[in-house]
């Protein structure tokens, strides 16, 4: 019985959230195409699919980088129902940005209806370090205060953990103890991935 390469494969629907201009499409595009982009034209909705293998295992990742923009919010919760799981970025170099990580995390779980949901805190732009207003340590604090892993990034070239946060949402999406709960029958039932 022939089968479709992709038909036994997991897709994985991974959301990129955060504020406006901390770096959510830099960090998408750097992760899809291997390029850093320096002119910020504030997005309004971009999807990417490709296959990854995380662990050896083979697995179509789904990344929805969204607007960070407040005029935009409306559209947040049709996104948040669809993630699988999300990066929550925000930029060492604002503050605020920094700040409102909070409520991201505070309406996915509102809009899932979940205790605990598959995030991972993005702590992007550490290239620039001169630039730097908040401490590593203040970020991993945060993510000890959510309940969730802490990662460090850059864009920039060379990039620094681009691969390692989306492979490693993959991973909390798999180990989450409840992880068929909000899984659609299809990704239930192809829950093994092809080993290649």
């Amino acid at each position: 019985m022939s089968r479709t390469p992709n038909e036994n494969l997991v897709t994985y629907k991974l959301v990129v959230v955060g504020d406006g201009g901390v770096g959510k499409s830099a960090i998408t595009i750097q992760f899809f195409q291997k390029l850093f982009v320096t002119d910020y034209d504030p997005t309004i909705e971009d999807s990417y699919i490709q296959h990854a293998e995380v662990d050896g295992t083979l697995c179509i990742l789904d990344v929805l980088d969204t607007a960070g923009q407040e005029e935009f919010s409306a559209m947040r919760e049709q996104y948040m129902r669809k993630g699988d799981g999300f990066l929550l970025v925000y930029s060492v170099t604002d503050v605020q940005s920094f700040k409102n990580i909070d409520s991201f995390y505070t309406q996915i779980l509102r809009v899932k209806d979940r205790d605990i949901y598959p995030m991972l805190l993005v702590a992007n732009k550490v290239d620039l370090v001169h630039l730097r207003q908040v401490s590593e340590e203040s970020g991993r604090e945060l993510a000890h205060k959510l309940g969730i892993p802490y990662i460090e990034s850059s864009a920039k070239d060379p990039p620094l953990n681009i691969d390692a946060v989306f492979e490693e949402l993959v991973r909390i999406i798999r180990n989450q103890p409840d992880a068929d709960a909000g899984k659609s029958s299809r990704g239930r039932r192809s829950k093994n991935c092809l080993i290649m």
